[in-house]
């Protein structure tokens, strides 16, 4: 009945019952030794971890790597390394996020990324990878009763126990166990209720999250799925912040006279609303613009302003600016052009 399977479901068809007869050895740890015996015991032709290259022999040594240090050596490594620290920070975070929820405590994320960096650094000058905090092994440690450091540093030294002293042994490991301990990991991390609330949620907050998931089961690269839900997620705030810049206004009693009033942020995602929501061609003696409940942030916003400004003074519309924060008043004063002795004369040649 299990010839028919793939290994990982031999694994799981074997293994997913057995933590449930004892509770005392973490099961995880159980579902390998039991597929172990048990693909050895029957004969099972499964592929093992011996099977997939060599496992060292002895404790790495110390060495600095044997490259020019030159630009031309930055310029190849610094894409990958770039990518590296992206996905690794990020997955580190999510794996942070997901313990402080299970153990209802609370990290600090910045030590957690300064203490990955500086890991990183030591195991490259040791022969090794970089790495993250990875969310399998951390729900087995959490799952298993692990909470202090301790728990870490001792699965790190047992694994090199397991590699150095009993390498024999660990490459009769099915590599269907590990699958089938990842598997059931996987089931048991994933938030299942996300699905339910897929139509409840926010549109953009769906969509950036199918879109993710997507990408990664497609292209098996967490780099490029995290690429697209990060792109995505800036286009949808964009959308956002700029239809929350409000432009109210008022003419007085003569007609002649118009107060604006605008609220929000202004930068490059929402100039373009604020700029248009000025009347330009309006016939005016005079118009005032209120930024009390407004802030400035960028050159695009303080080039959407200098737009307003000139082509009213154009008309012969003059403007008055109150109300601005320090901030905003120094941004201006620094890169708007409108008040410049040639603005108005560089506008009205255009």
């Amino acid at each position: 009945m299990l010839a028919g399977l793939p290994d990982g479901g031999r694994g799981l068809a074997v293994i997913d019952p057995l933590p449930r007869l004892t509770t005392p050895a973490p099961s995880p740890l159980v579902r390998i030794l039991g597929l172990t015996a048990f693909s050895t015991f029957f004969g099972l032709e499964l592929r093992t971890v011996g099977d997939m290259g060599r496992l060292p022999s002895e404790l790495p040594r110390f060495l600095l790597p044997d490259v020019p240090l030159t630009l031309e050596t930055l310029r190849i490594i610094l894409p990958y390394a770039a990518t590296l620290a992206v996905v690794g920070l990020l997955e580190s975070m999510m794996t942070a996020t997901i313990v402080d929820d299970m153990t209802d405590t609370s990290s600090d994320k910045n030590r957690e990324c300064t203490g990955q960096g500086l890991g990183n650094v030591v195991a490259g000058l040791f022969g090794g990878m970089a790495g993250c905090a990875m969310i399998g092994q951390s729900v087995i440690n959490v799952k298993s009763g692990g909470r202090g450091r301790l728990s870490t540093l001792f699965a790190g030294i047992f694994l090199l126990f397991l590699i150095l002293v009993l390498g024999d042994w660990v490459r009769r490991i099915p590599m269907a166990a590990l699958v089938a301990v990842m598997t059931i990991i996987s089931i048991g991390t994933f938030n299942w209720a996300s699905l339910r609330t897929l139509v409840t949620h926010p549109r953009s907050s769906s969509v950036v999250m199918v879109a993710t998931v997507a990408v990664v089961v497609t292209t098996h690269d967490l780099a490029q799925g995290v690429l697209v839900g990060v792109l995505l997620s800036t286009v949808f705030f964009a959308m956002k912040v700029e239809r929350l810049v409000r432009v109210a206004s008022e003419l007085d009693d003569a007609g002649r006279r118009r107060v604006y009033r605008v609220s929000g942020q202004i930068f490059f995602a929402s100039s373009d609303a604020f700029a248009k929501a000025f009347d330009l061609k309006e016939d005016l003696d005079e118009v005032v613009v209120d930024f009390r409940h407004a802030h400035f942030w960028d050159l695009s916003a303080i080039a959407a302003l200098d737009k307003i400004v000139l082509k009213f003074r154009k008309t012969g519309t003059a403007v008055e600016l109150v109300g601005l924060n320090d901030a905003s008043a120094t941004l201006i004063d620094r890169l708007a052009i409108h008040d410049k002795p040639d603005a108005l004369e560089r506008a009205m040649s255009h």
